[in-house]
């Protein structure tokens, strides 16, 4: 499984890439077989001190609050995502999709599909619309529990990501307040708003609206 995961990321000499949580090394070997130089991000002080090797550079740091702003343009962000940050973590990554060339991460299974729904699917949420407006995504493959040290607990999925040439600009807190109230109407979920003006539906709901909608609303809604 390894292997096919390296095929996905599919990695040249001069790439700069980023490995996320490279934990005891399962991944970041294989990448610096091919790769002249690799950064990696861990936050456990015990496992950052024992990744040495010729070409490895170890940021010991939490991924959720670090500046990959200091990487640059074109970087290849890839690792085996921590499973109780991810959701957080994407968003924080979401923010310097102009300076990433792709994204390759392992993640729960449940995040992926989350990842990729379609409007009106029970997995569409905040989350996808959020990622949605900045990246074309595909769910590449289920990884099994074996491939990693120690196993995950649940299952797991390959997913990539690619910047958009031209990304949707939606407000976050516009997202945030919609789907916390996804089961109302959204003359209900998100009041004072002139959806009429829009073209939309007021009596659809938070889930049925596309990234699409959602750019229009951040452009012309004051919440």
């Amino acid at each position: 499984m390894l292997s096919r995961i390296v095929e996905a990321i599919n990695p040249a000499s001069d790439d700069f890439i980023v490995e996320i949580g490279p934990g005891q090394g399962a991944l970041t070997g294989p990448l610096l077989k091919t790769v002249q130089r690799l950064n990696a991000i861990e936050l456990d002080r015990d496992l950052a001190a024992k990744l040495k090797a010729p070409g490895l550079i170890v940021h010991e740091a939490d991924a959720l609050y670090f500046d990959f702003g200091q990487f640059p343009a074109g970087m290849r962000i890839v690792g085996n995502l921590p499973y109780n940050i991810s959701t957080a973590l994407l968003f924080h990554l979401a923010r310097y999709a102009a300076q990433v060339r792709d994204m390759h991460f392992m993640l729960q299974l449940e995040v992926v599909e989350r990842m990729v729904a379609a409007p009106s699917t029970p997995q569409y949420g905040r989350l996808s619309v959020a990622l949605q407006a900045r990246f074309r995504m595909k769910k590449l493959f289920n990884v099994s529990g074996g491939a990693f040290r120690p196993p995950p607990k649940v299952q797991s999925a390959m997913v990539r990501l690619l910047p958009l040439e031209t990304p949707l600009r939606v407000d976050e807190d516009l997202l945030r307040k919609a789907f916390s109230a996804r089961r109302k109407t959204l003359r209900n979920a998100l009041p004072g708003v002139d959806f009429a003006a829009l073209g939309i539906d007021p009596g659809l709901r938070p889930e049925n609206l596309s990234p699409q909608d959602y750019a229009r609303l951040s452009m012309n809604s004051i919440l």
